[in-house]
Parts: structure tokens; sequence; C-alpha cells
């Protein structure tokens, strides 16, 4: 289960393979040679300290990054020809073109600004732009699927506030919207509860239960190892860099390898209604 450079061992299958990431900034190390699996069609919790290199993983695989060479000190230096590998349903995502990969993947970034004068419903209509002719404009049937996509992230009473108006939070909702209206088969999320009070998180968490059992594959960078406890069904840990564990939520939640990297006593209990873990932390 842990290790200094552990491979993800999830039956690779359908779904997101990734290996051999590397990204450095000057000496030092972010990504160290990182390999993750993700089963298609569930969500996958990317758990791990501020700064284990989360949010960074997240987006090499949206492909808004690119990986650097190992050992270059240089973030922006080009991968090397040998990796990194990210595969999804077994084809090259960094292969693909721009559009089509805007087609399969949708990334929702933590705390995404615009300027922009633009109203909620124009917002989340920018999801849709993959799936039209470049100069065509919005049709009755983008429309209904942004209406959907609002609805579906709790935000459809937002439509025609502009977005420069809402709260950190009403924004994170329309973030989650308009990647609804995306439609993709595999969607990342960086922090998708920040900013949410307690039911709008449990209304999130709910939204990506929904889509995995609808086959859309989910990776999400979580904080709050509870609700990675109560949503997840893979969960993988990284600590400086590393995956340090990886596999099924009743395997990673457990005190042995979790201490070790957040530093503090934890205990796990069990739900008395689903079984799944809930965890209680001192400090150690």
């Amino acid at each position: 289960m842990s290790g200094g450079h552990l491979r993800d061992s999830a039956s690779p299958g359908a779904g997101l393979a990734v290996d051999g990431v590397f990204w450095e900034i000057g000496s030092r190390v972010i990504l160290d040679d990182v390999g993750v699996l993700a089963p298609g069609g569930t969500v996958t919790g990317l758990l791990g300290p501020n700064g284990s290199g989360k949010s960074t993983l997240l987006r090499v695989l949206a492909g808004a990054q690119q990986a650097g060479r190992p050992g270059s000190g240089d973030a922006a230096a080009p991968a090397p020809a040998s990796g990194p590998d990210v595969t999804f349903d077994g084809a090259d995502l960094a292969a693909l073109p721009r559009r089509e990969r805007a087609r399969v993947l949708a990334l929702v970034e933590q705390d995404a600004t615009t300027d922009l004068p633009l109203t909620v419903l124009d917002a989340v209509l920018l999801g849709r732009i993959p799936h039209r002719s470049l100069l065509a404009g919005d049709s009755d049937a983008d429309r209904a699927a942004a209406h959907a996509a609002l609805d579906a992230a709790g935000a459809k009473e937002l439509a025609d506030r502009e977005v420069g108006t809402l709260s950190g939070g009403e924004r994170q909702r329309v973030h989650m919207a308009r990647a609804l209206a995306q439609t993709p088969r595999l969607l990342l999320l960086d922090e998708p509860t920040n900013h949410l009070d307690i039911s709008a998180q449990l209304h999130a968490m709910r939204v990506l239960r929904d889509l995995a059992a609808d086959g859309v594959t989910v990776v999400a960078a979580l904080h709050d190892l509870n609700l990675a406890a109560s949503t997840c069904d893979h969960l993988v840990l990284l600590d400086h860099g590393r995956v340090v564990a990886a596999g099924p939520v009743a395997e990673v939640l457990v005190p042995e390898v979790l201490e070790p990297v957040y530093g503090v006593r934890v205990d796990v209990l069990r739900h008395p209604r689903t079984g799944r873990p809930v965890l209680s932390f001192e400090r150690g």
C-alpha cells in the first residue's frame, strides 16, 4: 500500500490510466513519477495534504499544463518522448485534437474567475462549444442542455445573474454546471466542494455519484476525507508529489496509511447506515 513510487494497482480496464508524470519548479519536485488508475464509471478521490501535487496533476491530465522533464528543473520544459502516458478508455488523450479532447473530458478548477460581463447562462453555454461548429450560435438543444446542467448543479435560480456578482459558493456551482453542459465522459474536479456549505457539498457529491452511475469516470481532488469516505469508490493518496497509497476506500482510509501523511492521529469508525468509514482526527 505504501512506498516512494507506488503504482496504483487497480485493474486498468476502461477508465483513466496515467504513468510517468513529472513536474518540477526549480529544484522543487511537485510530481515525481506519478502513476494513477481511475476505473471507468466510478468516483476516484485524489487525496493529499496541501502542496502534495493534486491540482498540478489534474491540470496535466486535462492538458492545461504540460508535464516537465525529469531532472530538468524546468517546469516549462517539454516532456520526454517516453512520457507521461495519459490514456482514457485506451485512447491517448495528449494525441487528441483540443476540440475532440474537450468532448471527452472537462476540468473544474478552483476559483476560476472571469472579468467578462457574462450571465451565468452564457458562462454555462461555453461548455457546449466543443459540440457545435465553430461559427454556429447557441441552438435550442444547447440552451436546453445548459438549463439542465444548471438544474443538476443546484444553480438554476442563478441563470440570469452576472457571474461577477456571485459568491464563491455560487461560482463553484456554476463551474460545475458548465462542466456538466460539456457532457464529458471523463470529469476532473479540483476541490469541487470549495466555498460550499454543508448542504451544497452533499448535493455536489451526489451529482458526482449520479454521473458515475451513468458511466462517467470522475476524478476529484478532495481535502475532506469524510466526504471522500462517503462518496468515492477508489482513492489515490499523494504526498510530496508521490503516490503513497491507492485502492478501495476501506484500504486507504486507515490509520497506518493516513497518520504518517497528515501527521495526525486517526480513528476509523463505521457509519451505522452505510457501513462506510467515518474518520476522527486528533493532533499527533
